[in-house]
């Protein structure tokens, strides 16, 4: 064997395994790769958007979380408000009620005062009576002792 035929049967043998892999393998193997790169870059494509959308959704969940606290807020300086509201109206309500039971309460010692003060002149005038019917007994007539009665009672 020589060695140029050798070698320019292997050139042959490369040349035909080039020609044979360009024209069945290297095809395939490209648009294999084209679809990747384009799935890829579909793939880089969606994240962008995702990652966009999770920045507005970011920003919007921000806006939304100010607007509740700001609402939080408001519903509780409404309910301190009411809560002081109805603290003051309990303390005008207990002060009206004492006030009244205090005006009952004067009325009902007024009306005691009365009816003692009544007691202790029928009792006085009754003792008088008692008193002075005992010393004069015999020189008093029964009219006469009504009229002393009434008389002494209307003093007292």
């Amino acid at each position: 064997m020589d060695i140029n035929f050798t070698l320019v049967g292997l050139t042959v043998a490369f040349v035909v395994f080039i020609l044979i892999c360009r024209a069945y393998v290297w095809p395939p193997l490209i648009n294999a790769m084209r679809a990747r790169q384009e799935r890829i870059a579909h793939g880089l494509e969606n994240a962008e958007k995702a990652e966009e959308a999770l920045a507005k959704s970011n920003a919007d969940a921000e806006v939304l979380l100010r607007d509740a606290r700001a609402e939080g807020q408001r519903i509780i300086e409404q309910a301190r408000a009411q809560a002081t509201m109805v603290v003051d109206d309990a303390k005008e309500q207990a002060r009206e009620e004492g006030e009244r039971r205090l005006t009952a309460a004067r009325a009902e010692i007024t009306q005691e005062i009365n009816r003692a003060r009544e007691s202790l002149r029928q009792e006085v005038a009754y003792l008088a009576v008692v008193g002075a019917s005992r010393i004069l007994s015999s020189e008093i007539d029964r009219r006469k002792h009504a009229a002393m009665l009434e008389n002494l009672v209307r003093e007292l």
